[in-house]
């Protein structure tokens, strides 16, 4: 068994030399233990401080692409440098080393196939107050989204088993965390939430940028996801209440018009007829939708078989 514990970088070559002493170099349960660091287009020299100080694979990536795109590359390598479980943890030192173990007891356990450290939101203190009400509501709206109960949906600590890697496709340039849980709940990976605590922050967060850019980039994350795995219920809902308010405003002209009180009603009728059409269309739109998603899945196979037998092939770092 090999556990792979992914860091993705931008920019970090001043933090990373901290957070890689910490990290473990055994894990209970496993035969190796490596780390694989992911150099999301550096402008510093964060790849040599890397190899410097104990990094076993480095992913040079020849452009900066996001922290969720990084993820991605950092999930591809590890499949393909034999990883069993894959951890991924934050190059900040947000999180604590010793919590790995903890981690990854669920799925050596064989009672989840994703694990998410839990940092308990609402109670840590050095989280500022508007950050800790935010990632709360965040947390309930993906909690409904996905169909589960998470307690902390942006928790980036988190680890997955190698199948989950190979299933994972996520499309957002923002963050993962959030896509990922959704992507969770669609297919029904087993997913368990272990306590955790942090570190306070060292540095500025560089993804929490502001509330606006924060609500703007989750919201645009969830409702994405959302419409994409769960779109004929999500356009069969909207259809249902434009149909059933276009029946309601119908059925009053037409009890006026049946007393004969019909004439002042154009209106009435106009508006029903609007309902009514737009509500058809919706659902037509909601079919078209749960069309592209059924394509969505079949192009997820594909990719998955595709990574399978890439998996086999060496790594090339550089």
């Amino acid at each position: 068994m090999k556990l792979i514990i992914q860091i993705p970088c931008f920019n970090e070559a001043q933090m990373l030399p901290k957070t890689l002493a910490q990290l473990p170099r055994k894990v209970e349960g496993f035969d190796r233990v490596e780390i694989l660091v992911v150099d999301d287009g550096s402008k510093d020299n964060t790849a040599d401080v890397a190899r410097e100080t104990g990094a076993d694979h480095i992913v040079l990536l020849n452009r900066h692409v996001g922290l969720a795109q990084a993820f991605m590359r950092g999930l591809d390598a590890s499949i393909r440098v034999g990883a069993d479980v894959i951890v991924n943890t934050d190059a900040d030192n947000q999180y604590r080393a010793e919590d790995i173990a903890r981690l990854v007891s669920p799925i050596l356990a064989g009672e989840a196939e994703m694990v998410i450290g839990d940092r308990g939101v609402r109670t840590v203190k050095h989280f500022p107050l508007h950050k800790r009400i935010l990632q709360a509501i965040g947390s309930r709206v993906v909690s409904a989204t996905a169909g589960l109960e998470i307690p902390d949906a942006t928790s980036g600590f988190r680890a997955i088993t190698r199948q989950v890697a190979l299933e994972t496709v996520v499309l957002s340039n923002y963050s993962y965390t959030l896509e990922t849980l959704i992507q969770a709940g669609a297919k029904q990976v087993r997913v368990s939430f272990v306590p955790i605590e942090t570190n306070p922050p060292e540095r500025p967060s560089r993804l929490f940028r502001s509330v606006r850019n924060y609500l703007v980039n989750s919201a645009v994350t969830i409702m994405r996801s959302f419409t994409m795995y769960r779109a004929l219920r999500i356009f069969t809902v909207i259809s249902v209440l434009m149909l059933v308010a276009g029946v309601i405003i119908g059925g009053r002209f037409v009890y006026f018009y049946l007393k004969d009180q019909g004439s002042g009603m154009v209106q009435s009728l106009i508006l029903a007829a609007v309902f009514l059409i737009v509500g058809f269309i919706t659902f037509l739109i909601g079919l078209i939708a749960d069309l592209v998603s059924f394509n969505r899945k079949i192009l997820e196979e594909v990719l998955y078989r595709l990574r399978r037998q890439d998996g086999s092939q060496p790594l090339d770092e550089e």
